[in-house]
């Protein structure tokens, strides 16, 4: 008979245990830092309004999904470039999610009362929305979005007309000007959310924190940009057999 193999003794693992280097107790608080993510905001003995947790969560969790949307707009413009649109497209969508997401965040603030808010503004310093680097980043990303977008239809040797009347069988662009057009879109539904919240909130008629009027956000809502993505639309009606009243009456019958 062989003689007996000894065996060693089996080392188990416990997968509660953290592998991964960095502060917390568990892998998921090392991965995702939440001792530094969760100590960003004011604790209870530093805020002059106990709101101000709501208007901090608010704002920081909408720069991360703006960071997010705008390194998916990057990335985007680069894969256009390359002529990968149907890979653009899709980080256009989630993009565009994002950017839902971040005016979903701004319906938080109306927990506030005006007045719990007047409280709250006395922390703020001169801080004011136009400082945002998610919103300055996104009015520097989508520039480069525009201009790939454009090189693209110049390679194709096709008009954004032609895109949107042979749509079938120009898939890939006609879905790729779509999820552009609902870029421009949520961008400026996010404006006008934004708007409507500080209007709820501190009035309409009144002076910003950095003494800007707030009526001059509404002035600021409609900037477009990729304004020939909506002129399109207009020139599509307008060849339309029924003409641009819907009803068959051009111009001259008028």
């Amino acid at each position: 008979m062989p003689a007996e193999t000894a065996h060693e003794p089996t080392m188990t693992t416990n997968l509660n245990d953290p592998v991964l280097t960095g502060r917390g107790a568990t892998d998921y608080e090392r991965y995702l830092r939440t001792d530094e993510l969760l100590a960003l905001q004011k604790s209870p003995a530093d805020v002059t309004h106990r709101d101000e947790h709501l208007f901090q969560t608010v704002h920081q969790s909408s720069e991360l999904w703006l960071k997010l949307a705008c390194i998916e707009i990057d990335e985007s413009a680069r894969l256009i470039d390359q002529d990968a649109v149907l890979s653009a497209v899709r980080l256009l969508r989630r993009a565009n999610d994002a950017m839902s997401l971040v005016t979903d965040h701004l319906h938080m603030l109306e927990h506030m009362s005006p007045s719990d808010y007047a409280v709250v503004r006395t922390a703020l310093g001169h801080g004011a929305g136009f400082d945002s680097p998610g919103f300055r980043q996104v009015h520097h990303v989508s520039p480069a979005l525009a201009s790939a977008f454009n090189a693209l239809l110049g390679r194709r040797a096709v008009t954004l007309l032609q895109v949107y009347e042979r749509g079938y069988d120009l898939e890939d662009l006609y879905q790729l000007a779509e999820q552009l057009m609902t870029w421009d879109e949520r961008t400026i539904i996010w404006r006008f959310h934004h708007l409507k919240v500080v209007e709820r909130i501190i009035g309409g008629n009144v002076i910003g924190t950095q003494g800007t009027p707030v009526e001059v956000l509404s002035k600021r809502i409609e900037v477009k940009f990729f304004p020939e993505l909506w002129l399109v639309r207009d020139e599509i009606t307008r060849r339309s057999k029924l003409g641009a009243d819907g009803h068959g009456m051009d111009d001259e019958r008028r």
